[in-house]
């Protein structure tokens, strides 16, 4: 297969895509772009794909899924839509962002899921960006609980259509068809328009979407190489399965044959503890050393503890070194902010070595 067959989507695939609802959010491809001084300093030929740039709302991978979610919503006549989510998610941050750029309204859930008392972390980043999108906000006091977030979601909804409203709920669960994933389909072609000849990719792994999309995609283009999902919320015990059943339910949703075998499937969990959203070293050097190698800014919740993770499989020699190694930025720099007292502690103690 070619370079420029790979990095082509097969006509059934592609027109399953194209036949989803869709409402356009993303600001065109994002770049790719070559990080020359942090690729020599983790010993790679280092390119991080963009995608803190999709535009909308400052930025991140969810508006690739978003797109679909609320082209669905927009098709289904909705103009209530409710997402649930941490406190600093990004998710319902874009959310919230796509609901004010396509004239709905937006009623946003943040869960319980980080252990923290400090007013930045609850008040900062991401929630002061839903407040400024005019986000309706209410709170879940679990926080690893899916199923819960979601029926108190859907009592929320319930609410609205008691008031004649038509709603739409982006579900949490990894048991519904996993529609935002076909976003991250189409930025796999994207991605190997850019560089059909990728050694290898590095992508966060939280709800699952983008991983699972992102390599459906890849293999669905004939493209082979690794994909290694770095564990950002649970183990790879729990997060090997979720993409598994992401993978199959996205074939089925696009009446198409299944792309992803179950060897394709790479988790890591090595930066994950001491859990979700909670600093460790790795994570902290990563986010300095992208910023003072590169000027790029990582967030500590997930950029940081992949660009951690790249590094360790750098290490590994689990990363080629003679094809490039893409990273994908999926965003979240609104969440720095409400980190500012871990981060402070970490230049401080470079500063002082």
């Amino acid at each position: 297969m070619t370079s420029q067959e790979r990095a082509q989507l097969p006509p059934d695939v592609s027109e399953a895509v194209g036949r989803l609802p869709r409402a356009t959010l993303v600001s065109g491809p994002t770049p790719l772009e070559a990080m020359p001084r942090l690729g020599a300093h983790l010993g790679l030929d280092l390119h991080v794909k963009r995608d803190d740039l999709t535009g909308l709302g400052l930025g991140g991978n969810k508006v690739r899924k978003l797109e679909f979610y609320f082209g669905k919503a927009i098709s289904e006549g909705a103009d209530v839509v409710l997402i649930t989510g941490a406190v600093q998610s990004n998710y319902v941050r874009l959310a919230a962002a796509a609901a004010a750029r396509l004239g709905l309204r937006c009623h946003v859930q943040l869960e319980e899921r980080v252990a923290r008392a400090d007013p930045a972390y609850r008040t900062n980043g991401n929630v002061l960006l839903d407040d400024l999108f005019g986000a309706t906000r209410t709170t879940f006091p679990v926080g690893e609980d899916e199923g819960a977030a979601d029926a108190e979601i859907e009592a929320h909804a319930a609410h609205y259509r008691s008031s004649g409203f038509k709603t739409f709920v982006i579900p949490l669960a990894a048991d519904k068809p996993p529609l935002g994933a076909a976003g991250y389909v189409l930025g796999a072609e994207e991605l190997l328009r850019q560089m059909p000849n990728a050694g290898a990719v590095v992508v966060a792994s939280g709800s699952g979407l983008t991983h699972a999309g992102l390599l459906f995609g890849l293999r669905a283009c004939g493209w082979r190489g690794p994909v290694h999902g770095i564990c950002v919320r649970r183990s790879r015990e729990l997060q090997t399965p979720r993409i598994q059943g992401h993978c199959a339910r996205l074939a089925t949703l696009l009446g198409v044959a299944p792309r992803v075998a179950d060897d394709d499937i790479i988790t890591d969990d090595r930066m994950l503890a001491p859990g979700y959203g909670q600093l460790n070293d790795a994570t902290t050097a990563a986010v300095l050393d992208a910023a003072r190698l590169e000027g790029l800014v990582l967030d500590p919740v997930y950029t940081g503890r992949v660009f951690a993770g790249a590094r360790q499989l750098a290490s590994d020699g689990a990363l080629p070194t003679d094809r490039p190694t893409i990273v994908i930025h999926t965003g979240g720099v609104p969440a720095l902010f409400s980190y500012e007292a871990g981060m402070r502690t970490a230049i401080d103690a470079r500063a002082d070595a």
